[in-house]
């Protein structure tokens, strides 16, 4: 043994080796964290929203969230401005700002509609949002979550200054009616400047099934005048048809009456609120999953399958896709927690369908420029008639009495 070295003990060698394998360990860690996500987009705006959700719901992660919301919750916002990003340059602008709205009521909603965090982070993040037809008369941008489960619709700064104003009386409808309408769900909302300019965005529920194909689609008023699709509208793939050409091609919708009084009051709940908001021209959106039709659906793409197969054993697997599975016990079906908008027809109905429904469309308000459309209506079309513009107590009440008619 070299002169004045000690030996070590038994207590100093085990202290020795727990130091390397602590080395040894966080120079392992160390590595991994150096993996980000890399927010893959086709276009710089929708890489920035990406980027924005995860962002906010990591740091979302990391505050301790009060238990009771406060009245400046519903006026906060968290903001981030990002310069100089040389990181997945590729992907991402090297300018760029996010600003989040009600940071906690949007978190706090999230949570009352059973949506998780991180789930609805990796919605939005996994996979660019893609491009989808819009439900409504807006004429906004929509955009969908890969996995189905959320629409991305770009609103106006006005709508940005609307939802403000509704927010708080929102948040306490959905609490007293324990998540219990058929409003839009709102769960997030956010501005993104890119390039200089600047875009509006809110994160709303899917109303439509995210594994279920919608066959048909309504927009639905309770109006009459101008209220039938366009020639334009019939020859898009799943066009959205009115009032007009529902009432011709269905009339009804058999639930049951169980069914039929349970969602009239959830309606009626949801119109009393948007009248004292002094709020209308909203439509429910109506999507229909024609089980039999989807059956026929599947036993084609088997079919396909089949033929492609050298009759190899497939170890028990479907051949049913992923986005529309068979429904083989109608009457057995149970509609899924987060599927809050369907409701299944009858079992004495003449068809075995799904329907998803919801409200859109609900930030209008009957403000000068409505008061001035809906006098320029009367005199074209008559005050007998059903134009869609009319004060709110009148719009709401003609609403629900369509829709008391068409459920049966």
């Amino acid at each position: 043994m070299p002169a004045g070295k000690m030996p070590m003990n038994c207590c100093q060698a085990e202290e020795a080796r727990l130091k390397m394998a602590t080395a040894t360990k966080n120079k392992h860690l160390r590595a991994k964290r150096q993996k980000k996500k890399l927010f893959r987009a086709n276009e710089p705006l929708l890489s920035v929203l990406m980027w924005g959700v995860n962002h906010s719901i990591q740091e979302l992660s990391h505050i301790n969230i009060p238990v009771m919301l406060m009245p400046d919750d519903f006026k906060a916002y968290s903001k981030v401005k990002v310069d100089n990003q040389y990181f997945n340059k590729e992907n991402l602008p090297s300018h760029f700002k996010v600003k989040e709205y009600c940071p906690l009521v949007f978190k706090n909603l999230r949570e009352r509609f059973n949506i998780d965090d991180v789930d609805y982070m990796n919605s939005l993040t996994r996979s660019q949002p893609v491009n989808t037809d819009s439900p409504g008369r807006s004429g906004a941008r929509f955009l969908m979550s890969y996995d189905k489960k959320y629409v991305i619709k770009t609103i106006e700064s006005e709508e940005v200054a609307q939802m403000h104003h509704l927010l708080k009386q929102y948040h306490q409808h959905i609490v007293e009616n324990h998540s219990e309408t058929l409003l839009p769900h709102y769960l997030g909302m956010y501005r993104l400047t890119v390039e200089g300019t600047e875009t509006y965005l809110v994160v709303m529920a899917n109303i439509f099934s995210h594994k279920l194909n919608v066959h048909i689609k309504y927009d639905l008023k309770g109006s009459t005048v101008d209220r039938q699709a366009s020639d334009k509208e019939k020859a898009k793939d799943l066009p959205t048809y009115k009032d007009n050409d529902f009432v011709k091609e269905r009339e009804t919708l058999k639930i049951g009456e169980t069914q039929k009084e349970r969602l009239l009051g959830i309606l009626k709940r949801d119109s009393d609120f948007l009248v004292t908001l002094n709020l209308m021209d909203y439509s429910l959106l109506l999507g229909v999953h024609d089980v039999e039709r989807a059956e026929q659906e599947d036993m084609e793409t088997e079919n396909q399958s089949g033929d492609d197969e050298d009759g190899e054993d497939s170890g028990g697997q479907c051949a049913t896709p992923p986005d529309s599975p068979r429904i083989k016990d109608f009457e057995g079906y149970e509609v899924e927690e987060r599927e809050a908008f369907a409701i299944k027809s009858a079992n004495d109905a003449p068809k075995k369908e799904i329907y998803f429904m919801g409200l859109i469309d609900i930030l209008t308000s009957y403000d000068a420029k409505k008061r001035a459309a809906h006098a320029a209506k009367t005199v074209k079309h008559g005050a007998a008639s059903e134009i869609s513009t009319v004060k709110p107590k009148q719009y709401a009440r003609r609403f629900m009495d369509f829709m008391d008619k068409v459920l049966v």
